[in-house]
């Protein structure tokens, strides 16, 4: 069909750049018998040269591992955002490299054949060949091959050696100082643990004030208006007509995938083999390549109406399909060990777009971009029975309703698109869609009177959370003197209310989280009352009434396992976070887009292709 050939295009781009590569880095010579310098590389990082084809080799491995887990084409924005995650990759890549090169962090010969025989690469350890039958690394195994492997493959195990030693080299230096003391652990321990109980009062300054009582002046509008101008500044926007297919699962698509599932239980209880037919329809491919089986598992290990079915279920029966988020199940338990665990095998089928619908909205796209060449976007929507919608998208939340995040869509309308053009149609996990722009505005500030509205908004609420503050103070102040919180609250007009127990982390309603109310909550003591306390939404008097500490022996009892994981966190942060500053301090250099556009504009010089490539 024509519409998924057309969707192929930005992966026929890339593949073009490989063929290129090929010729340029292998045969001498591109196709117009220019060297590789006539289209350049596809950019540097810290002046180190980036090639085409290690772009497209570290491109085309991320497209295959992405194919590998999904049924369905990989469609262009997925690609885009393929093609990006290449690029960093390999940006990446190349500064720990440089890194290395500068701390003259090396491997020796000596080194490699040390661990060669104990400490094989992962994935080695992960290479089916070296498990044993309840699918563990087995080292015998592993080190037989060593003893009979050809000197081609040594070579490759010593060229993971020579990458990954290294790295890990680096790893440990960066970790060094990067571990958290055990007071500090205490404290997260704490945090999370002890509870407090309180009653509050709440002066909500939107509903307590009239706005009559706390008008801004026009002298502080203005004044407000010059202080904040910057946040007045809107981004570069567009307007444009869309039109979205959906691409949401309807009922019939679910209602073909439980006949499916009705059908294979059907062919099961005939006689089927179910390992079989779990082989051939499973899509939980880890367990389908082993006839569906599971293993042995734990009540409680699996997701709620699956695990219910399980325990349920008698030895040797076919029982489902069962609903999870998951998908549809068809489950038998092969064995039963005790009343607590079990070894099963599943099929699991998905919920997804049926082959027919998946069809007919390929066919509408194709229809939908067909009739935009010849009339506007509207009258095409029109015309195939969908609905055109005005949309405002701004440079810096490129999103539209039913599709998502709209890159390829942004793009186009935001840096190739002129007033009236219309796009071809764009594909996301969401939806189908195509744009027609209507309006591109530069960024720009808003005027006093188009901000007037907000400003005032914002001062009124100022002025309602003084008067707010002013009246919880004068409460405190009888409090102070000898007044029951009760009776201050009930002359007030103000309810008296309860909170908790509850922790640190706890959102808690009336009071929020993460804010002074609650962290005020917890700096009391039992009985005792605070001063005016203030949050961005509203302003309390809050007496303690209880107090749970954190248990000190239990925090022991966990702190092994506390340590284990908020060190490998920090750790790992502390990774990122120099990956982050690494990255952010290079000098990169991209010219993907110069250099595909190069080869766009050279291949349209060339013969035409024979038709049945096309």
């Amino acid at each position: 069909m024509r519409q998924m050939r057309d969707a192929t295009k930005p992966i026929m781009i890339v593949a073009a750049i490989a063929f290129v590569a090929l010729m340029v880095f292998e045969w001498g010579a591109d196709i117009t018998g220019q060297s590789a310098g006539g289209l350049g590389d596809v950019g540097s990082v810290n002046g180190r040269k980036v090639s085409y084809d290690e772009y497209i080799l570290t491109y085309q491995s991320l497209y295959q591992q992405a194919q590998a887990v999904q049924e369905e084409p990989i469609h262009s924005q997925q690609n885009r955002e393929l093609e990006d995650q290449a690029w960093e990759e390999i940006v990446i890549t190349i500064l720990i490299e440089q890194e290395l090169e500068r701390r003259g962090i090396t491997v020796t010969d000596e080194e490699i054949a040390r661990l060669a025989p104990i400490a094989p690469p992962p994935q080695l350890a992960a290479a089916p060949a070296f498990q044993d039958a309840d699918g563990n690394f087995d080292i015998s195994l592993y080190r037989n091959w060593l003893r009979v492997a050809p000197p081609q493959e040594l070579l490759q195990v010593e060229e993971l050696y020579r990458s990954i030693l290294p790295r890990e080299t680096l790893y440990r230096q960066l970790q060094v100082g990067k571990f958290i003391p055990d007071a500090e652990l205490w404290r997260s321990y704490r945090d999370a643990n002890e509870q407090v109980t309180v009653r509050y009062l709440a002066l909500d300054p939107r509903s307590r004030y009239r706005e009559a009582e706390a008008q801004p002046t026009e002298e502080a509008i203005r004044a407000y208006y010059a202080e904040k101008r910057d946040d007045f500044m809107i981004p570069a926007e567009v307007e444009l007509r869309a039109v979205v297919i959906d691409k949401s699962l309807t009922a019939a698509d679910s209602a073909a995938v439980e006949t499916l599932a009705d059908s294979l239980r059907g062919e099961i209880l005939g006689g089927g083999d179910f390992a079989e037919i779990a082989g051939a329809r499973s899509v939980d491919e880890g367990s389908a390549a082993a006839g569906g089986d599971l293993g042995t598992f734990p009540q409680g290990t699996m997701v709620a109406p699956f695990d219910s079915a399980v325990f349920a279920a008698p030895v040797g029966q076919t029982v489902g399909p069962v609903r999870s988020d998951f998908g549809l199940h068809l489950i038998e338990v092969t064995d039963r060990w005790g009343t607590d665990s079990v070894s099963a095998r599943h099929i699991l089928l998905a919920f997804e777009l049926s082959e027919d619908r998946e069809f007919a909205l390929l066919e509408l796209a194709d229809s939908l971009e067909d009739l935009a060449e010849e009339v506007s976007l509207g009258d095409a929507a029109l015309q195939t029975g969908l609905t055109a919608s005005e949309v405002t998208m701004r440079e810096n939340f490129r999103f539209i309703t039913g599709v998502g995040q709209a890159w390829e869509g942004s793009d186009w309308a935001f840096e190739e698109a002129e007033p009236g053009d219309v796009s071809p149609v764009f594909e996301t996990d969401l939806a189908f869609y195509a744009l027609e722009l209507v309006e591109r505005r530069a960024e720009r500030f808003l005027t006093l009177e188009q901000a007037r509205a907000a400003i005032s908004a914002t001062l009124l609420f100022e002025l309602q959370m003084e008067l707010a503050r002013d009246e919880a103070a004068g409460l405190l102040d009888r409090i102070v003197q000898g007044e029951a919180l009760e009776s201050v609250a009930e002359e007030a007009g103000i309810e008296l209310a309860e909170a908790g127990p509850f922790t640190r982390d706890d959102n808690v309603p009336g009071l929020g989280r993460w804010n002074e109310a609650t962290g005020t909550a917890f700096g009391l003591r039992p009985g005792e009352l605070s001063e005016v306390v203030s949050t961005p939404a509203s302003v309390y008097l809050i007496e303690q009434m209880s107090f749970v500490p954190a248990d000190s022996a239990a925090w022991l009892n966990q702190l092994p396992i506390q340590r284990s994981i908020e060190n490998t966190v920090a750790q790992q942060t502390a990774w990122s976070d120099w990956l982050n500053a690494l990255r952010a301090s290079a000098d990169v250099v991209d010219r993907r887009a110069q250099v595909i556009q190069a080869l766009e504009e050279q291949s349209e010089q060339q013969p035409a292709m024979p038709p049945i490539f096309e």
